[in-house]
């Protein structure tokens, strides 16, 4: 079978940083809890302290899986595009250093998913 490679996009891309009200995306995702298969993708804004993300937003994301009303978020680690992070909880995401469409993934120690199954 040929495949025929598209070496060239001809097109303004729809998730650019203008398009998004002042706010950035902000990938998050859960290491060991494959329930969430992927990070998931919030608009925020680069003023938001770190914390509100941990106490306002990722509550209505991840908060029916049983491990996260579990979590010790002071024993989390955090990875960004894949290599070890911490973040200051009092700080803005901007103030961490957190661009558009950057990715974070955190591990919970001692909480693999429903019976250690990693989901």
């Amino acid at each position: 079978m040929v495949v025929a490679a598209v070496k060239e996009y001809k097109f303004e891309p729809l998730d650019r940083l203008e398009n998004f009200h002042g706010n950035q995306l902000l990938y998050v995702g859960w290491e060991d809890h494959l329930m969430f298969c992927a990070p998931f993708c919030f608009p925020l804004s680069p003023q938001m302290p770190f914390r509100a993300v941990l106490e306002q937003v990722l509550p209505g994301t991840y908060d029916y899986h049983p491990d996260f009303s579990k979590i010790d978020w002071g024993k989390v680690e955090w990875f960004k595009s894949g290599k070890p992070w911490r973040p200051d909880h009092d700080r803005t995401l901007d103030e961490n250093g957190l661009k558009h469409k950057d990715v974070i993934r955190f591990r919970t120690p001692g909480l693999t998913g429903i019976k250690g199954s990693c989901s």
